[in-house]
């Protein structure tokens, strides 16, 4: 039964608001759910993940390759060989399986995507000024949501999946993605994978986690003889990065779908990319 407190009602998504204050939560999640089915599908397709020098970052990086799979990465791409003969029948035989629970993490701990999903999902609350979904008892990040406290060892996932994926990119401006002896060449492919990188990179290095690993433990930034601290300076371009943590987060993500989607229409012969090679 709705309650007033102070001659407010405590009744659900009761507010004093008279803008579209709803839109914002359900863009969001619906956006962030879309992604989630999208990549769901694109991990268990277990093929068209690799054209000329491209691979998905999806699947990146490739622990095991099946080379009975359409569209599948040459096997010295493979970091351990062959598919091994142990996996599960009922599990296709997917490299995304092996790494795509590590951005993931990153993503689910990030405060902003808290903040989003909290809204979106939980409705508590569903935007600001707004009543939450009524608890009997507010028992914040407790129980299952203990796992955000990983965030910050989340990181250095985030940061090794952002090298690997550099390596991709470059990869991807040699003929079938040999650097030693691959002809030099660029495609469409590959601005794309140098896009994804730098975009990714800007929602990485733009964390609330690494700005607090680059200055967080600076009690005194004005303490160092007269010049500025060389933390401080860091600090200060990672907060660049920092205020415009939403749209890297949107954008970087939207990116890496497309991403992917690139490199299978790619494969599959749906799209064609332009290139030196051809």
């Amino acid at each position: 039964m709705a309650q007033e407190i102070g001659g407010h009602s405590t009744s659900f998504a009761s507010t004093g608001r008279v803008d579209r204050w709803w839109v914002e939560p359900l863009v969001t999640g619906a956006g962030f759910l879309c992604f989630v089915l999208y990549t769901t599908w694109a991990m268990f397709q277990a093929s068209h993940y690799w054209s000329e020098a491209y691979l998905s970052p999806l699947y990146s990086p490739l622990f095991y390759i099946d080379q009975t799979a359409q569209g599948a990465a040459p096997i010295a791409h493979a970091w351990f060989g062959e598919w091994p003969r142990w996996w599960p029948a009922w599990l296709p035989p997917s490299p995304a399986i092996f790494i795509l629970a590590g951005p993931l993490a990153f993503r689910m701990t990030c405060y902003y995507y808290r903040k989003f999903y909290y809204r979106s999902y939980f409705a508590t609350p569903p935007a600001c000024a707004v009543t939450s979904f009524p608890q009997k008892k507010y028992k914040g990040e407790s129980a299952l949501f203990l796992f955000q406290n990983i965030h910050r060892y989340t990181l250095y996932v985030a940061i090794g999946y952002i090298v690997i994926l550099s390596y991709d990119a470059v990869m991807s401006f040699f003929k079938n993605g040999d650097i030693m002896n691959g002809e030099f060449g660029i495609g469409v492919g590959s601005l794309v994978l140098c896009v994804n990188v730098v975009l990714l990179s800007g929602y990485t290095f733009g964390c609330h986690a690494f700005r607090h690993l680059v200055g967080g433990r600076g009690d005194c930034f004005s303490c160092s003889a007269g010049k500025e601290h060389l933390g401080h300076k860091a600090w200060k371009q990672v907060s660049l990065l920092n205020a415009r943590h939403m749209s890297w987060a949107w954008v970087s993500m939207i990116w890496v779908g497309f991403t992917d989607f690139y490199v299978r229409m790619v494969s599959m012969g749906v799209f064609t990319d332009y290139n030196t090679w051809d």
